[in-house]
């Protein structure tokens, strides 16, 4: 790549410069949009991709990794080796992406991208390696989130395929997964998951806590909250010993009249 990426987005920034590059790729200073970005982009990436090292800012990693449906992406690719996190004390002025053939400012103009790009041997090889450098000395980031791959493929095998399929629907209904009034986190929509196939409190728990979603405990919280709100109902089902396990199940008739795409959207505006 020798020619400036102009009047681009982001995205298609990244997709050229991870399509050419081989090796060891640092994504240095990334802004909060070009992590997300960059996760989606890798995410839906048609080919073998790059080995990235993303050093950034780590109040920015913890932002933007606050959503699941990023993170739980992006602990998809740390698993499969294609990316590795760490955080920067000192942050460059610039944001660059720095491969063995290049190296390419990313430039923000008011709502236009530019990737400004050099192939200048030396230059190049010096960046790489004071990169390289950095990279050593750095701290790496403790993403807690688990790989959304484990989490589908435990949740079909522990709760139900379908209680799988309705997870991955609403994730793909949702931009994000936060909790914070502009989406639904991991286990509120776990436990409408489970309600919506009526599990057991205890098994979609147990599985939370498990796969590394949230404890029994914050699992425990949230079904009250949602129970009092109305969303959930439980019915109690007696066991051989011990006490009688909850069976979860919808509520509101609203939820139980949309179907996934509409789920997560209703659930919103009751809980809005």
């Amino acid at each position: 790549m020798t020619s400036n990426l102009l009047n681009h987005q982001i995205d298609d920034i990244l997709e050229s410069i991870l399509g050419d590059a081989s090796g060891d790729v640092y994504m240095v200073n990334p802004s909060r949009d070009a992590i997300e970005e960059f996760v989606s982009v890798a995410t839906n990436f048609d080919g073998e991709l790059p080995s990235v090292h993303m050093l950034a800012d780590e109040r920015t990693l913890k932002d933007v990794m606050d959503d699941f449906i990023v993170a739980s992406n992006a602990a998809d690719l740390v698993s499969q080796g294609s990316l590795s996190l760490r955080s920067l004390e000192e942050a460059p002025e610039n944001s660059l992406l720095v491969t063995e053939d290049s190296v390419v400012a990313i430039v923000h103009a008011n709502d236009r991208v530019g990737g400004l790009v050099t192939d200048d041997k030396s230059f190049v090889e010096d960046t790489h390696d004071a990169y390289a450098t950095r990279w050593e000395d750095a701290s790496e980031f403790n993403l807690r989130t688990p790989p959304i791959s484990d989490v589908q493929d435990t949740l079909s095998e522990e709760i139900s395929p379908g209680a799988q399929e309705d997870f991955s629907a609403i994730l793909d209904s949702l931009e994000t997964a936060r909790g914070d009034g502009d989406g639904l986190d991991e286990v509120t929509i776990s436990l409408l998951v489970a309600a919506k196939n009526e599990a057991l409190l205890y098994d979609i728990s147990k599985w939370g806590e498990d796969v590394g979603i949230a404890s029994k405990a914050t699992f425990s919280r949230t079904k009250t909250k949602l129970e009092d709100m109305g969303l959930i109902d439980t019915e109690k089902v007696p066991i051989d010993v011990g006490r009688p396990r909850l069976r979860l199940k919808i509520g509101d008739e609203r939820l139980t009249e949309a179907d996934n795409g509409q789920l997560a959207t209703v659930a919103q505006s009751i809980l809005n």
